[in-house]
């Protein structure tokens, strides 16, 4: 299928801002377009009953100078409860990025499933590097599990999730629960994870550049995120490489122009190979981030949708509890 019209439109209002190539600035910088590129699309945050700062203890398994507690945003919809728990971590990279950036994606998927949504705001790369971010987010889903029923969520019901960098964020932290024993996750929502540090897939030549994310931009946010290139074959990492058995049920979704696509099918065919229920959904003429850029396409809007369909269906008591079984 052909590029869809409203991608190739919001490619070239991005090219339109004129930023910098990411190895041409620091992370700072960088990070420094992104109310730029709010402010230019104006995206206005859908309404929710309620949101709230918080903040949870920081893990002790990964030390760090000067950390302080992990920031959470809490989102809660207007929905009779005790609501499912899906705790999000955000896209970019694990460079890049934030709570504040995932704000109306999040806001969206309460709304549309309904379900309390747990947004982390994890430490960031070059900052802090493999496995540091992944340990907050481990921490931050732990916490909510032991503290869910303060949120008015049921805890039983919890799923993680996330778009991207965040999606292997997601997929590491499934497996570091099923490693330490919990807590125990329902689902996974995997939006166009990030799963392998292999560019040489078919996705990556095909789609190298001329698309929004770049090979080279991949590459630069791994050479970013770890401390050693040796960690690229680490399962917490590249998660591709991991065995999967045992896993929670996911939704995988892939876009046809994306140079992640083909690790992302690659991760949704693994999972199902050994044995976990998979919904993978490809969407054809899409982009790399199309799934959380507001009401700028359709298409977006339509996946954000069927994701909350998938995660309520999951998370229902009924379907919650024989996957807990």
């Amino acid at each position: 299928m052909p590029l869809d019209p409203q991608a190739r439109a919001y490619m070239d209002e991005v090219m339109k801002l004129g930023f910098a190539a990411p190895r041409t600035v620091t992370p700072d910088e960088w990070r420094a377009q992104a109310p730029i590129r709010a402010a230019h699309f104006n995206i206005q945050p859908p309404p929710i009953a309620k949101t709230e700062d918080r903040a949870v203890p920081s893990p002790e398994a990964c030390p760090d100078e000067g950390r302080g507690d992990i920031p959470i945003r809490v989102f809660t919809p207007d929905a009779p409860g005790p609501l499912p728990i899906l705790v999000h971590y955000h896209g970019g990279g694990w460079v890049i990025g934030s709570v504040e950036a995932s704000d109306n994606l999040c806001r969206a998927m309460a709304n549309a499933t309904p379900c309390i949504v747990v947004s982390v705001e994890y430490r960031l790369a070059p900052e802090t590097r493999f496995p540091g971010g992944l340990e907050d987010c481990y921490a931050a889903t732990k916490w909510v599990a032991e503290h869910g029923e303060e949120l008015g969520g049921d805890p039983s019901r919890l799923a993680v999730g996330g778009e991207s960098a965040g999606g292997n964020l997601a997929a590491a932290v499934a497996l570091l629960a099923r490693e330490r024993g919990g807590p125990k996750i329902a689902f996974q929502v995997l939006i166009y994870p990030v799963t392998d540090a292999n560019f040489e897939t078919d996705s990556y030549t095909e789609m190298a550049e001329g698309y929004g994310l770049t090979r080279d931009t991949m590459q630069y946010f791994w050479d970013l995120y770890l401390a050693d290139p040796a960690h690229a074959a680490d399962p917490l990492a590249s998660v591709l490489r991991a065995d999967v058995a045992g896993l929670p049920p996911a939704l995988v979704v892939t876009a046809e122009f994306d140079p992640l696509r083909s690790e992302g099918e690659a991760y949704a065919e693994k999972l199902k190979a050994a044995g976990v229920p998979v919904e993978h959904v490809a969407y054809p003429g899409q982009i790399h981030g199309f799934f959380n850029v507001g009401t700028m396409m359709e298409a977006g809007d339509k996946a954000v949708a069927t994701a909350a369909r998938s995660l309520a269906a999951a998370l229902a008591p009924q379907a919650a509890s024989a996957t807990s079984r």
